[in-house]
């Protein structure tokens, strides 16, 4: 009798003790806005900022209301306006280049490789037609970061990165962020820590660092930041800059602050059951996995695979037969974009390009979450379903 599963793959983890806790601190007093404190107190998002400044290393951190926002705050503060151009990549989630579109700037987009990491070969070859790259490791796979900054350099782009699915992973033990100007984190529940919807920005760049605390209406509050710039850098700007309001309140950054400490020990978690599935699925007939180098550090919340030049109504077929044991599938090859499955091609508010490299790696592309309710167990089964269906499909071809 054919196995099935029976696992949610939406249902994150509950909110850790610690974190309920502080949420109904804040509750109970009230102060919920971050700049609304009583006489000696911190604040919950100021905290946070301190917090995650210190786990990155990095000199500044502002957090703000979604991952999406941050995205936006950080082109903003880079000077991006309307006409310019910005790179990135053509795998990515709608987001990215809604962001860029939000400001009247134009979304220029770089092939993606069977690795599902930007080709820095396309990038070079588009470099000269904008002066920012806003890199999204998309689904938490990290390209050759060396390769990335350097090209920046000698190009004269400035690195954004979207971090949304990188938070806690590294390349070469640099983490991901921080190789860039501003790094962009998104706490949104299916990210590596949950406050419902959130985002966190890091940069060393004091300048930056003030136009992004302006930008989220810091209302002349910026001396309530712990991690931020001296006041003499605000003084500069603060009439300048106006504000798109999108501060993180003080509820969502109570719940988010004791998460961070568990991170490193919900990376191993996440990279245990990624290891399992992929063991489960390695050699299936038809299919490939991308490389993951030494170098990288990843943090694996999702799982990928591709079944490249399948047609697509066998690709639609195998996501047919495993949604009926159990394993709920995305693919990125239907013609019409499903839940998070949208591509470059459904933006109409980006102007086409062809990028065939990319349309073939998409039309084969598979993505499951990996939620850290699922245990190493289930995901062994949840390859053994794929696995089965996909032989399955391979015998029949034959």
């Amino acid at each position: 009798m054919s196995e099935t599963f029976h696992g949610n793959f939406t249902q994150q983890e509950a909110i850790p003790e610690e974190g309920i806790a502080a949420a109904l601190d804040v509750l109970r007093h009230g102060r919920l806005h971050r700049y609304n404190l009583a006489e000696g107190e911190l604040g919950e998002t100021a905290l946070l900022e301190q917090d995650f400044a210190a786990l990155t290393g990095a000199r500044y951190c502002l957090a703000v209301a979604s991952g999406g926002y941050g995205l936006g705050a950080a082109l903003r503060a880079t000077g991006v306006g309307p006409g310019d151009a910005v790179l990135t990549n053509a795998f990515t989630l709608a987001p990215v280049p809604g962001a860029i579109a939000a400001l009247g700037a134009r979304p220029l987009f770089v092939e993606t490789t069977e690795d599902l990491v930007i080709d820095l070969d396309d990038l070079e070859v588009k470099a000269a037609d904008a002066r920012v790259l806003m890199l999204s490791h998309m689904r938490g796979h990290i390209a050759d970061m060396e390769r990335v900054t350097e090209l920046c350099r000698a190009k004269g782009l400035t690195l954004i990165e979207d971090c949304a699915h990188t938070m806690g992973a590294h390349w070469n033990g640099v983490p991901s962020g921080r190789h860039g100007a501003i790094g962009c984190y998104s706490t949104q529940t299916y990210k590596h820590v949950n406050s419902g919807e959130g985002g966190l920005l890091v940069t060393d760049d004091a300048d930056l660092a003030a136009r992004m605390i302006l930008l989220s209406g810091s209302y002349m509050l910026y001396e309530r930041h712990l991690a931020a710039p001296p006041k003499e850098v605000f003084e500069e700007l603060r009439l300048d800059v106006p504000n798109v309001s999108g501060r993180m309140d003080n509820l969502r950054a109570a719940i988010l602050r004791p998460q961070l400490s568990r991170l490193a020990e919900r990376a191993e978690a996440w990279n245990a059951r990624y290891r399992a599935l992929e063991a489960g699925i390695w050699g299936a007939p038809g299919i490939s996995l991308p490389h993951r180098p030494d170098a990288e550090g990843f943090v694996a919340s999702s799982f990928q695979f591709l079944a490249l030049d399948w047609p697509p109504e066998k690709a639609a077929e195998l996501v047919a037969r495993a949604g009926a044991r159990g394993v709920e599938m995305k693919w990125f090859g239907a013609e019409d974009p499903v839940a998070f499955t949208s591509r470059y091609a459904h933006w109409r508010y980006a102007a086409p390009m062809a990028l065939p490299r990319t349309d073939r790696v998409l039309a084969g592309l598979f993505d499951l979450r990996l939620p850290l309710t699922f245990s190493e167990e289930d995901c062994r089964l949840i390859a053994r379903i794929l696995r089965e269906e996909i032989e399955a499909l391979a015998d029949r071809a034959a």
